[in-house]
């Protein structure tokens, strides 16, 4: 992926979402946790030196897999390539609990679907497209039919279970 680093670093230095010191550990064999700053800004995850201002690195949470590691912990996967894990540990469940969520909600993608979602619900309750006044009620990327077959049933079921 192409990405301009002085827009990268800027981003980097934008209110977070989410922060906090984790302990992470890269994919590398034999890599070893270390205390890092980590900062959820939009869809990128940025880690620092705990001391430094400037980010080590940056994973974009696009075409992700969050799961649950040991009691306080979990990996970020990427489809591409699944046995590539970076590793962080929290110092609590509850911590544990809130950056998996925030992590998984962070991505186009599942802004996205959530955004068909709540416009279809908005039209079935009021008969009138909300994105019709911004003039982009037309837009394939803001179309039900363009979800993958896979997932648009799972994701409408999950969407609905959570209204209850």
């Amino acid at each position: 992926m192409r990405y301009n680093e002085k827009e990268l670093r800027a981003l980097s230095q934008q209110p977070a979402e989410m922060a906090a010191e984790l302990s992470m550990r890269g994919p590398k064999k034999g890599s070893v946790a270390k205390r890092r700053l980590v900062k959820l800004v939009v869809n990128f995850l940025f880690y620092f030196r705990t001391d430094e201002a400037e980010p080590l690195g940056a994973l974009l949470l696009e075409r992700c897999r969050v799961a649950q590691e040991e009691p306080g912990g979990f990996s970020i996967s990427f489809i591409e390539d699944p046995e590539r894990k970076y590793y962080f540990e929290c110092c609590t469940q509850g911590q544990c609990q809130e950056w998996m969520e925030a992590l998984r909600r962070a991505s186009y993608e599942y802004m996205r679907r959530s955004l068909i979602f709540y416009r279809n619900e908005i039209q079935k309750m009021t008969g009138k497209d909300p994105l019709e006044q911004y003039g982009i009620s037309e837009e394939a990327r803001f179309q039900l039919s363009n979800l993958p077959r896979d997932g648009r049933a799972a994701f409408i079921s999950a969407r609905l279970d959570e209204l209850d």
